[in-house]
């Protein structure tokens, strides 16, 4: 009989930097450097990173090499995963990692081992994963449900990145606006984000309890209701009626739904309602100074009203 695979504690942060030193070394991992800037939107010190000039030389190298090879039909990199970016066995489900393109240090994916639909509702051994990785660091996780919520590979995986997210400021940007939440029906609202979403806190080590994945499935469907989400059947998978993004850390769950991916040209995934974006030049930067970050989000996001 196959044994069964398991993350055992304690294990995981010393295999990501294991990990880390050895595919820098043999150059599988592409760290982009940024430069960070704090700017204040709608009460919140948002973290804006933009990529370094050193690292947009790079990418135009990267991108004119990708010129060549565009003819060549899309592939799944997930099947096969690169080995050297290779972390850990999750469990019989799910895999962990690098980030090949990781802007914040030690980015880990949470993959799933067969090919799965990123549109599709999370299960409990999605939550199985993440639950794993989050006893083995404190990080905030995340899932960008569809295109239009940022995912940029169609096979299901969440994400993991390390607290605190900035230099400076809170872990996460938005918590001190998390903390003047109002329960309201299913879940609670944060008065101070103007834009449909569904938050609810976790119970005092919650988290950090043998139940936590199923009390964080539980949550989550709860916060799908209360944000109207929706579910429809694709080839006999159950999949999102609208895209969404995913916030979890180990007090909190966040969920946004969402209208676009982009605002002029500037992509929004999870970490934005976590109050980090990310620009790729000059011009996009200047797009975020002048909507302003709290703007961004809202236009990316359904309004609070909205029927769908």
């Amino acid at each position: 009989m196959e044994q069964r695979r398991r993350l055992a504690p304690g294990t995981l942060w010393p295999a990501v930097l294991r990990q880390t030193e050895h595919a820098l070394r043999c150059g599988a991992l592409h760290p982009i450097d940024t430069q960070q800037a704090m700017i204040e939107s709608g009460g919140i010190c948002f973290l804006v990173r933009q990529v370094s000039s050193l690292s947009r030389k790079e990418q135009q190298r990267a991108q004119a090499a990708k010129v060549q090879t565009a003819a060549r039909p899309a592939v799944n990199p997930f099947l096969p995963y690169e080995p050297d970016l290779f972390v850990a066995d999750i469990s019989d489900t799910h895999l962990a990692l690098l980030n090949k393109f990781n802007v914040i240090d030690h980015h880990l994916l949470i993959v799933t081992r067969a090919f799965e639909r990123q549109d599709a509702l999370l299960d409990l051994a999605d939550f199985e994963a993440l639950a794993a990785c989050m006893a083995g660091f404190d990080g905030i996780g995340f899932y960008n449900a569809g295109a239009a919520a940022g995912a940029s590979q169609p096979h299901k995986h969440l994400q993991i990145v390390p607290l605190p997210l900035g230099d400076a400021g809170p872990p996460v940007p938005i918590e001190p606006m998390l903390a003047t939440a109002v329960i309201e029906g299913l879940a609670a609202r944060v008065p101070g984000l103007p834009f449909r979403h569904a938050f609810k806190r976790f119970e005092p080590d919650a988290m950090a309890s043998a139940d936590a994945a199923r009390l964080a499935l539980s949550c989550y469907h709860t916060l799908l209701e209360a944000a109207r989400v929706g579910a429809v059947d694709i080839d006999g998978e159950r999949c999102h009626a609208t895209p969404y993004n995913l916030l979890v850390t180990r007090e909190w769950m966040l969920l946004v739904p969402r209208s676009d991916e982009r605002v002029e040209g500037v992509p929004v995934n999870a970490l934005g309602f976590a109050g980090s974006l990310f620009v790729r030049d000059a011009a996009q930067m200047d797009v975020i100074e002048r909507l302003g970050p709290m703007t961004v989000l809202q236009r990316v996001a359904l309004p609070a009203n909205a029927s769908r």
